[in-house]
């Protein structure tokens, strides 16, 4: 169970808790002994926590509902900024992305050939076939959500749209490969299952994130693996599952001028899909999408 600092377990039952907590302490000793890699218990939500970042992810999917009402060909990449950026504000929230590290701007979009961290500018004009990854991050009451979506605009080809759609395919593996005392690697090797019998490659350098109280924290979800492997997936932790999928080469590059923009190296295209997710005693919650 997901047990809370305060002496109740994550339903909010205190009658329950001393049974739940010591259920939950006694399933990581064992697994830890069996030679698994277990969660700390810092980043095991309480319900407090639980609470908070439904409410921060909520406005996440809203923000990223906005940009999917007004998304086109003809639009720059900064006016995507300008809406995450109104759109946040209006529900009292902050972009994440803006000044982490020095990021300049509040949202990430990604397009064809860029895998992740674009950087929004107004003189990048969507054209019909290209195909783009809008990444939103949002703070809120101190807790951050984190989810992406591709867009294709226009008339894609047939190979971009192939691309898109097997990514999301490939999310949709790992997240069916997720269940409560499994484990990180059950999520990549689904995932690279998927990809690989496409053609195609997984981004290894980059993958998904805890997420909660920090923008990015344990565990690092890679997006391949072998089943069995990895840190376990307790209930209570919070995180992201973002493959990045490679028409050709898994091998990426950073833009040396502005040190974050990251292409594929052979420059083919490159998509991506990103959920936030909790586990639960008996699955999983998607937070934002």
């Amino acid at each position: 169970m997901i047990y809370s600092k305060n002496g109740a377990c994550w339903c909010g039952s205190k009658k329950k808790y001393k049974h739940c907590h010591y259920e939950f302490d006694q399933k990581l000793m064992q697994m830890k002994m069996q030679g698994y890699e277990v969660p700390p218990k810092s980043i095991i939500r309480n319900q407090k926590d639980i609470q908070i970042l439904r409410e921060s992810a909520k406005i996440n999917t809203a923000v990223l509902d906005a940009v999917a009402e007004k998304i086109c060909e003809g639009m720059s990449t900064q006016e995507i900024d300008d809406i995450v950026r109104e759109v946040t504000h209006a529900h009292h929230a902050k972009c994440a992305p803006y000044r982490y590290e020095g990021y300049p701007k509040s949202v990430c979009t990604s397009i064809n050939e860029v895998v992740c961290h674009g950087i929004p500018d107004s003189k990048r004009i969507l054209k019909s076939g290209d195909i783009v990854n809008v990444d939103v991050s949002t703070i809120f009451k101190g807790y951050f959500s984190d989810a992406s979506r591709m867009f294709m605009i226009g008339e894609v080809s047939d190979n971009a749209r192939k691309l898109v759609e097997v990514t999301h395919q490939a999310l949709q593996a790992g997240l069916d490969a997720l269940k409560p005392w499994g484990t990180l690697g059950d999520i990549g090797h689904a995932i690279q299952q998927v990809a690989e019998s496409h053609g195609y490659n997984v981004v290894r350098v980059f993958g998904g994130h805890g997420v909660g109280k920090e923008f990015h924290e344990e565990p690092f979800v890679a997006h391949v693996g072998r089943p069995n492997t990895g840190m376990v997936t307790a209930p209570g932790m919070t995180f992201t599952i973002e493959p990045m999928i490679n028409e050709g080469t898994y091998d990426v590059e950073i833009d040396p001028d502005d040190g974050w923009t990251v292409t594929t190296k052979d420059k083919k295209l490159s998509a991506q899909w990103e959920v936030m997710v909790l586990v639960t005693d008996d699955g999983y919650e998607i937070l934002t999408q």
